[in-house]
């Protein structure tokens, strides 16, 4: 049976396999070869470590992989059996992400300083004070996207809504437009965020 704690703190990692080094200290070599190496002897056990433990899982990857995303972590790195440990990357490692989906008030839009696309910033919806979760990129199209802009136009305001210094050219609006967000999982601000849809206020 597959266990995981529900409450982790941020930035949990949890390795599923350690190896020690070969005697030309090297880990580029097949499962086989190497020398497991085991968890109480790289964490003593410690229950408050951001580094956990992951005992052996049988059963499926989708399986392992739904017990992660209800748990609401970030994601798995899975690697072929018969592939060396390397570092770098390969093919025979993959990282599968979590995604989950919230909802969020909209309190302004600025630009992404690399690539200059429009962002929504959000807080909380269910808030008792509003706090910068983060932003999101706004996926929406068509005439939802422009009914979306035209709710964004009605709601603006010079005030602001709260002080930031990692915030710029910022054009607040009144927090009153819910949207639905699709993020990554398993982390305290928004990371990988889209806007899929909006209520209107």
């Amino acid at each position: 049976m597959l266990k995981i704690a529900s409450t982790l703190p941020l930035k949990t990692r949890i390795p599923f396999a350690a190896w020690a080094l070969t005697p030309r200290g090297k880990t580029g070599y097949p499962r086989g070869n190497a020398q497991p190496v085991s968890a109480a002897s790289l964490l003593g056990g410690d229950p408050t470590s951001r580094i956990q433990f992951s005992e052996e899982f049988t059963g499926s990857g989708a399986a392992f992989f739904k017990a992660c995303a209800d748990n609401r972590l970030e994601g798995i790195v899975s690697k072929l059996t018969i592939a060396p440990y390397r570092s770098g990357r390969t093919k025979t490692w993959l990282k599968t992400k979590c995604f989950t989906e919230s909802a969020f008030v909209v309190i302004g839009t600025d630009r992404d300083r690399k690539t200059g696309a429009v962002r929504a910033l959000l807080a909380p919806a269910d808030s008792d004070g509003l706090s910068y979760a983060g932003a999101a990129f706004i996926a929406l199209r068509g005439d939802e996207r422009s009914a979306f802009f035209d709710q964004l136009e009605q709601l603006k305001t010079s005030w602001a809504v709260f002080k930031s210094s990692r915030l710029l050219d910022v054009q607040w609006c009144k927090p009153a437009l819910v949207v639905k967000v699709k993020h990554l999982a398993g982390s305290k601000t928004l990371r990988q965020a889209t806007v899929k849809g909006f209520s209107q206020p």
